[in-house]
């Protein structure tokens, strides 16, 4: 059973930086890409960031490039994502989530081909 955890989230004033890291188990963490999602209140859920099952490619929301870093431990079974110079439109509450396909050469922004999602941590941004 594939289950992950989220860390990290709280309340931050604008500019600040927050660091998240998400525990993957129950799965073989190195075969599949991984990503972090984000759903502000009333919105849908967005793409923010997503890396490679090496750790050597990553892609990123337009909206985030720039300030935000994923990346990944294979070794302990962990993806990050590091934010800074965070604006307040950055509230949400952030999830991580595995690739559904195992072994894909390719890692893609649609949420749809993403599962096993974790509880989320809310992140706040203050004015």
């Amino acid at each position: 059973q594939v289950q992950l955890v989220e860390s990290g989230g709280g309340l931050v004033q604008a500019g600040g930086s927050l660091g998240l890291s998400c525990a993957a188990s129950g799965l073989t963490f190195s075969n599949y890409a991984m990503g972090w999602f984000r759903q502000a209140p009333g919105k849908e859920r967005e793409f923010v960031a997503a890396v490679s099952r090496s750790g050597m490619t990553t892609i990123y929301a337009n909206s985030v490039k720039g300030r935000f870093t994923i990346s990944r431990d294979n070794a302990k079974n962990t993806v990050a994502l590091q934010m800074n110079s965070l604006k307040p439109d950055d509230t949400a509450v952030y999830y991580c989530a595995v690739d559904r396909i195992p072994l894909s050469p390719y890692i893609v922004s649609q949420p749809s081909r993403y599962g096993n999602w974790g509880q989320g941590t809310q992140v706040t941004v203050s004015s």
